[in-house]
């Protein structure tokens, strides 16, 4: 047998069947053990619209979520079913109900900016999704701009910005029991004046921090979220921001468990921080304060 030689094939062709080898992992885990947390039928829609159907294999279902929302009233919910859809989700001043099977089974990824995109959206939910950026541009995974809804049971990857970004004075998400990992920048990133609920995500094995919060006029609640494994700290507090922390595991970290500038103002006080959080162990300390947050990238 002849040996494939590299030059036959085209990073788009690789990434194709990495596509294909993810679809037959995805049907590996729906025939495998019942997991619970894999939704076989759509839930009942609470508003009383229609559900519409998101289904890759089925020719009488939608082929992907951003062609069903195209059809949703603002009533309606959309179910997605197990697979890898390649798509971009863009929603502006309108709610958004969007529940997948399950966060292991379903994947939405996009190659040309963030897969999902919210902006000024007034409620709704999201939830059991899979969010990927496999793009090389400067992007997030998940974009919430001045927005105010659930986001709950995803995971968030590979963003080549922070994962998620909650930004805007009027953004006040709830995001809660979420899987933030491996992108490039933080996990979560909280600026602009956002006042976001984050509660009991898990942000791990991103590059830089598990959660940062910027500027004045931002203050998220973040609550009982565990930042461990990141590559710098588990929380980072700079440029005047403010944060109500309490019940967080920031542990397992490569620097502290958080970092935060002195003009930040962070409820407990910093000297009793650690007393309402689980800040060790982390190999340089619980917490530091400090003008030069970023020196060690060069920022």
């Amino acid at each position: 047998m002849m040996p494939v030689q590299l030059e036959d094939w085209s990073i788009g062709t690789l990434f194709e069947h990495k596509v294909r080898f993810e679809r037959l992992e995805i049907d590996r885990a729906m025939t495998s053990s019942g997991d619970s947390q894999v939704m076989q039928d759509p839930p009942s829609n609470p508003l009383g619209g229609r559900t519409l159907i998101v289904d890759w294999q089925n020719s009488n279902a939608y082929p992907s979520p951003s062609a069903a929302l195209k059809e949703a009233a603002e009533q309606d919910q959309i179910f997605i079913r197990p697979g890898i859809y390649e798509d971009k989700v863009f929603v502006a001043e309108r709610p958004i109900f969007l529940i997948g099977a399950g966060r292991d089974v379903v994947q939405i990824f996009s190659r040309r900016g963030g897969p999902l995109y919210l902006q000024q959206v007034k409620s709704g939910r999201i939830s059991g999704i899979t969010f990927r950026y496999v793009g090389s541009d400067q992007h997030s995974a998940i974009n919430l701009l001045d927005s105010t809804c659930t986001v709950t049971q995803c995971r968030v990857m590979e963003g080549v910005l922070s994962g998620v970004v909650i930004y805007g004075p009027r953004s006040r998400p709830t995001f809660v029991d979420n899987e933030i990992c491996y992108n490039r920048e933080s996990g979560l990133f909280v600026f602009a004046g956002a006042q976001p609920r984050l509660a009991e995500n898990v942000c791990r094995h991103n590059h830089h921090f598990g959660i940062a919060v910027r500027d004045e006029g931002s203050h998220p609640e973040l609550v009982r979220n565990r930042c461990q494994e990141n590559m710098m700290s588990g929380v980072l507090l700079f440029h005047h921001a403010e944060a109500l922390l309490v019940g967080n595991h920031c542990t397992d970290n490569l620097h502290w468990g958080i970092v935060m500038t002195p003009d930040c103002r962070p409820t407990p006080d910093r000297e009793t921080l650690a007393q309402s959080n689980t800040l060790k162990p982390n190999p340089r300390g619980e917490i530091i304060v400090t003008e030069t947050p970023l020196s060690e990238i060069g920022r």
